[in-house]
């Protein structure tokens, strides 16, 4: 996408709304800026991370497909740590 834009006198530019949305930018996010020859490039800095948000959620990727029952065990056991948490939280 290509688009102009201008930058304020404090040296501020707004990035449009559709590259945050493209790119899933959120306010005071990190970016990393590369200059060269008349050239100036802003990449999200999100480093080597397997999280990632898409489309608003959080999102791990390992690269390997999870099973129906290992997924299940997960909800298992997330969902005794949330209730030892708020029954301990009630004493």
């Amino acid at each position: 996408m290509n688009a102009t834009i201008n930058m304020d006198r404090a040296g501020r530019v707004v990035l449009p709304k559709s590259v945050r949305d493209q790119l899933q930018i959120e306010p005071g996010e990190a970016l990393e800026l590369e200059s060269f020859d008349d050239r100036i490039v802003l990449r999200p800095l999100r480093g080597n991370s397997p999280m990632r948000k898409k489309e608003g959620l959080w999102v791990f990727r390992s690269g390997e497909t999870l099973t129906p029952s290992t997924v299940d065990e997960t909800i298992r056991k997330v969902r005794e740590e949330r209730i030892k948490h708020v029954s301990g939280n009630k004493r």
